[in-house]
């Protein structure tokens, strides 16, 4: 550790679909969460590692707000509940194009007198007038006093220097936690689980997805006839209902296998080598309800 190095311990929180997840992939700048326009896509804490000269962030992305209906969204709603009660440095991102939500507003009321509380307000490409952003920027700072508050369009690229520049001011003295090439804490395993279920979960209707779980049976290299290296991975989607798994499945398999071929190209490019992917389909009735279920799953 050299005598100037600093950290910023950063926990990322918000309404579900504010863009939390774009957000930390887009200041890691690398893909380690998986984002899709359904809500609840985020399950657990997801950390995500940047090292910028002295100056170590660690950014903890967390589910979204949303009301608890079975024992899954318990459990993420306690890992939020706990995260910003431990958190010393916050982004509360929301969605500009909505309104506040009473999930919001109970949110804002769980961070007490922490003074390094920024307020990160997405989507401003969504909005056709100024005034609209003014108007909501006043809004959430009736109720609570950020530390900053910063309009950015995380699709655009727009504002996230800013961004990285208020954290850089919050930073304090103390060591590098994690070595500095890192971007993640996540097990190999975990991120890939997560690019199928990000597929999964963009590819599917409405009522399936959130009843999905991945898991990672084995990953194994190895060397093509031609000397190139594969990785092999075998995976296994579980879904809730029987009904559901053949929706999964889909007609002589092509739900699956568009399911799988979107996640192979993230595998490669994320892990550059060849993937060979095979994905299966198991039916774990009422999961989410089921503690043991949800431990066994990593969800807890």
């Amino acid at each position: 550790m050299s005598e100037k190095s600093k950290n910023a311990f950063i926990t990322i929180v918000g309404r579900a679909n504010a863009g939390k997840s774009s957000l930390l992939n887009a200041l890691v700048g690398e893909k380690i969460a998986a984002v899709s326009s359904k809500p609840q896509t985020t399950r657990t804490k997801i950390t995500g590692v940047l090292t910028r000269a002295e100056t170590q962030f660690v950014f903890i992305d967390t589910p979204g707000i949303h009301k608890a209906v079975n024992k899954l969204s318990e459990h993420m709603l306690k890992t939020v509940s706990d995260s910003v009660a431990d958190a010393e440095i916050l982004l509360m991102v929301c969605d500009c194009s909505k309104d506040i939500s009473q999930n919001e507003k109970n949110l804002i009321k769980n961070f007490k007198k922490n003074d390094k509380v920024i307020l990160i307000l997405n989507k401003i490409d969504l909005l056709d007038k100024k005034d609209e952003l003014i108007e909501k920027l006043s809004q959430y700072t009736e109720l609570y006093d950020f530390t900053e508050v910063i309009p950015v369009s995380v699709l655009e690229n727009d504002g996230l220097d800013i961004v990285m520049d208020a954290l850089t001011g919050l930073a304090v003295d103390g060591p590098h936690y994690f070595p500095d090439d890192k971007f993640t804490d996540q097990p190999e395993r975990v991120l890939m689980a997560e690019m199928i279920r990000e597929k999964a979960l963009n590819d599917l209707n409405e009522e399936v997805p959130h009843g999905i779980a991945v898991t990672i049976e084995s990953v194994n290299e190895r060397d093509s006839k031609d000397g190139e290296p594969i990785m092999d991975v075998t995976a296994t989607i579980y879904c809730e209902k029987e009904s559901h798994k053949g929706i999964l499945i889909g007609k002589k398999g092509s739900m699956l296998q568009k399911i799988g071929s979107e996640a192979r190209q993230d595998l490669e490019n994320f892990f550059m080598i060849k993937v060979n992917l095979q994905c299966w389909v198991k039916v774990k009735e009422g999961w989410r309800n089921r503690e043991g279920a949800i431990r066994n799953f990593g969800l807890d």
